[in-house]
């Protein structure tokens, strides 16, 4: 009898190169995300972190000019951002736009059934988002706001793993979700993704600082320096980079 193929990884990013306006910024990226991991990329201001979010969301401005993203063992390199949501990749943004006249649970019923190709009522949406807000322990009257509009910093973030709890995605690139979060913001926050998370799942935390990690443990710690993965081991990495740093990562350093 034949053994068992094993399951294609959730996401393998294979050499990545990417430029933008003909300036390349990621340098040869390449790292594998497996169901059930939380892998945490960390790195400086500038170093390409939130390019490498969009690159994988197949944002149109950012050009691939080497390598390859697979998804679940297809190359979907060339496929678009909305083919890649339907597949199962969410896109958790540093700064979420505003959709004034969009209330979120309207939005969350477009999202869910481009995601599923099922046409939810307004209603079997609502009773499903107000379940999944129960569950997070957001209030009830979230879901008649308009999407992001008025919104703190927080609520936002909020909004985006409600997102992430209603839409169920293969994988879920959380690009600095902790940015501009007070203390008890980003304890709300990383709560939430902790509920979400499943042994089904796979997350790419991106973060400039520590702070989430402390609510987040992940399985591995990717150190990212000008363009490229300098470094990768467990989360006792993270303390490394608190301690030393940066700088101790980058090409030629001591």
């Amino acid at each position: 009898m034949l053994a068992a193929m094993p399951e294609a990884p959730l996401l393998v990013i294979d050499g990545l190169r990417a430029a933008v306006g003909g300036t390349e910024i990621l340098k040869g990226v390449t790292l594998t995300v497996r169901r059930g991991e939380i892998h945490a990329l960390m790195g400086p201001n500038g170093s390409g972190k939130s390019t490498l979010a969009n690159v994988l969301m197949g944002h149109p401005a950012y050009t691939v000019t080497g390598g390859r993203v697979m998804f679940l063992g297809e190359d979907i390199t060339g496929w678009t951002p909305d083919q890649r949501g339907r597949a199962g990749i969410f896109l958790a943004f540093q700064y979420p736009e505003e959709i004034p006249g969009v209330s979120v649970v309207n939005f969350l019923r477009s999202a869910l059934s481009n995601r599923t190709g099922t046409d939810y009522t307004v209603l079997e949406l609502r009773l499903k988002v107000m379940d999944t807000m129960k569950e997070l322990g957001m209030d009830s009257s979230f879901a008649d706001r308009y999407l992001n509009e008025g919104f703190s910093g927080g609520e936002r973030k909020r909004n985006e793993v409600l997102q992430m709890a209603v839409l169920q995605p293969e994988l879920a690139v959380l690009d600095e979700t902790d940015s501009g979060l007070d203390i008890d913001a980003l304890r709300t926050v990383a709560e939430g993704v902790s509920k979400v998370a499943s042994p089904e799942k796979g997350f790419l935390i991106i973060t400039h600082y520590q702070r989430m990690l402390d609510y987040i443990t992940p399985d591995v710690v990717h150190v990212f320096v000008d363009g490229r993965i300098a470094q990768t081991g467990d989360a006792s990495l993270a303390n490394r980079i608190e301690e030393d740093g940066y700088d101790a990562f980058r090409t030629g350093a001591a």
